[in-house]
């Protein structure tokens, strides 16, 4: 679910070079990547597939360059009253994707912050702490421009061309001097991999182009090329690998259209396989590389339930706490003021860690608390807490909570006097890390969804897998609720927490909507661009984690996806400038909204998180 922003920009790379736009930095990639690619040299090298690589780069980026100026004067020749430039103008940007996406392994890893200006979401994204942000830029942004219902905004679009045209014309320069290693390239790859997986064929980058299939085509078919150097024939791996890809490309070949795509089909019978088998071919090659830290290499498959790796997620800066004391502190009503409230009183590990109320009672009773009680199960997955985000660790918003006078009103100091510690303040961050410790662990992937992911055909049944694929496509849910957590966790590097702005209503009786006053994230900090933002929290047993949004304004499911079909708050008519759910309705049935209902019972994990 995309922004549609129109920007009006000067050209990105004469900005990038005055400093004025400063490409957003990846904490997955150290700066070493981009200026000396070449000082990993763990394994020895294999020359063949490096330059064979970088052969392929060289190739493909000229072409790349050659289709920038072709959709450039296809934007240049737009006759606003004439639908056939409008239809040309778009599909000149499709074949211009297509380049892209040939060079985007490479491009991405290798050189994350150029990448931005050829595809970038279409809206401003903060790099914190300094909350520095660039304007959307890029070919994200002219497909928003070349599918706005308002007036055709040709100016914009050329400028946005521009950019991209003339920074293209460069992308051979950003060799000079590069070194790069096999265990870079391959890595480029499999992370190319999970970002097809979870990005690309959901329509994430372009939502109203539809050519998400397409480009997930092209860019498997780039990864094949340029994994040739590391096969060898008639070796039972490299059969094995090339099996898969090519099953998976075939599968894209066949496209019956964005809505029809079986998608789990395609990650089940093709693209879970082929990580595998990638991941085995790096492994026996010795060529493994991690410059994530929060991927598993170690993992089966994306959906494996250490595909991620939640230590390695931000945390206090106090020693790692014992779930199993958080567990028991978890009960403990000695940690609030009155010692009548504990975690679980908000936190049911009977109700998947909710309360399933609009909003709970304040710590006096006599009043209500702002927001509704999230879930704690898969929090750990996240870099920032809070609806607002306002804190980066969960031993923050431990302690927050615990002092907040509305909530627990607490003095843990007391709870743990025996412990004869230095401080109160010793103390209170000992009960913190064992606390977040604990919710650390809440992370079971045991749903009938993930069982069949793993292979268990007879997990889910035809309707289920029917809403899945909707959920993963025609009804753009998995643009914001990523794989495999089903939250704002943004893939492929899992390196940053999304926030939205959907035009929340107070109530869910949209005949007669108005606007939630909450502000969100923009009360911490004043953008235009955070007014009603929060965070993407996960679906994953949503069935149980009722009321939904923000405020626990929508009462059942049936009412989430009826918001979301009629477009959110704007698409309902309220005046929402910034909202980042296009506006434009879904237009799902009935039928295929029941079917989406029940895939999301079916992300309900079975095993047992009592406390």
């Amino acid at each position: 679910m995309r922004a549609i922003f129109i920007v009006v920009m000067l050209s990105v790379s004469c900005l990038l070079l005055t400093g004025l736009i400063r490409p957003a930095p990846d904490p997955a990639i150290s700066h070493s990547r981009e200026s000396n690619a070449g000082k990993v040299n763990s394994v020895t090298t294999n020359p063949k597939g490096v330059d064979s690589g970088m052969a392929y780069f060289r190739k493909e980026a000229p072409q790349f360059a050659a289709s920038c100026r072709i959709l450039r004067s296809a934007l240049q020749s737009i006759n606003p009253a004439s639908p056939h430039s409008i239809a040309d103008a778009r599909q000149k940007l499709k074949i211009c994707r297509l380049h892209y996406k040939r060079i985007e392994s490479f491009l991405e890893y290798f050189f994350p912050g150029p990448a931005r200006i050829y595809n970038a979401p279409p809206k401003y994204e903060p790099e914190e702490p300094d909350m520095e942000y660039q304007s959307p830029a890029g070919l994200q942004v002219i497909e928003s421009l070349l599918y706005d219902n308002g007036p055709l905004p040709k100016k914009e679009l050329l400028q946005q061309a521009d950019a991209v045209t003339s920074s293209a014309a460069d992308l051979l320069s950003l060799l000079y001097d590069f070194q790069v290693t096999d265990q870079q390239l391959l890595e480029s790859l499999r992370v190319e991999l999970i970002r097809i997986m979870s990005l690309e064929i959901t329509g994430y980058d372009a939502p109203s182009l539809k050519s998400g299939l397409a480009e997930s085509r092209e860019a498997l078919q780039s990864m094949s090329a340029q994994l040739q150097p590391y096969l060898i024939p008639r070796e039972s791996r490299s059969d094995s690998l090339l099996s898969f890809l090519d099953k998976a490309i075939a599968q894209l070949r066949n496209d019956p259209g964005f809505d029809a795509f079986d998608r789990l089909a395609f990650l089940t019978g093709s693209a879970l396989p082929l990580q595998h088998q990638l991941s085995a071919l790096i492994r026996e090659r010795q060529l493994e590389l991690n410059t994530n830290g929060v991927l598993n290499y170690e993992a089966d498959n994306l959906f494996s339930p250490n595909a991620l790796l939640p230590n390695n997620f931000p945390r206090g800066d106090t020693a790692r706490g014992s779930a199993a004391a958080g567990r028991i502190l978890f009960s403990d009503k000695t940690l609030s003021g009155n010692g009548q409230r504990s975690c679980a009183t908000c936190h049911s590990p009977e109700r998947a860690f909710t309360d399933q109320l609009p909003a709970n009672k304040t710590f006096d009773g006599h009043g209500l608390l702002k927001r509704n009680t999230p879930t704690l199960l898969y929090s750990g997955f996240q870099y920032r807490q809070f609806w607002d985000g306002r804190v980066n660790t969960l031993e923050e918003q431990v302690r927050a909570v615990l002092h907040d006078s509305l909530e627990m009103n607490g003095n843990p100091s007391l709870r743990l006097r025996s412990l004869n510690s230095d401080s109160s303040e010793q103390e209170i961050r000992r009960i913190a890390a064992a606390l977040a410790a604990y919710v650390r662990s809440l992370h079971p992937m045991n749903s009938p969804f993930d069982h069949y992911m793993q292979g268990d055909t007879h997990a889910l049944n035809a309707r289920e897998i029917n809403g899945a694929n909707l959920f993963m496509g025609k009804a753009q849910c998995a643009t914001c609720h990523f794989i495999p957590l089903f939250n704002g966790l943004i893939p492929p590097n899992y390196k940053l927490t999304e926030f939205e702005i959907l035009g929340t209503t107070c109530t869910d009786q949209f005949d007669r909507p108005r606007l939630s006053t909450d502000q969100g994230r923009y009360a911490l900090f004043p953008f235009d661009f955070f007014k009603g933002a929060f965070k993407t929290p996960t679906v994953r047993n949503v069935a149980n984690t009722y009321p939904y949004m923000h405020n626990g304004a929508f009462r059942s499911l049936e009412k989430v996806l009826e918001f979301y079909n009629k477009g959110g708050g704007a698409g309902l008519g309220l005046k929402v400038p910034e909202q980042t759910l296009p506006s434009t309705p879904l237009h799902l049935t009935n039928q295929e909204m029941q079917d989406i209902i029940l895939f999301l019972h079916a992300l309900t994990d079975s095993t047992d998180h009592k406390s």
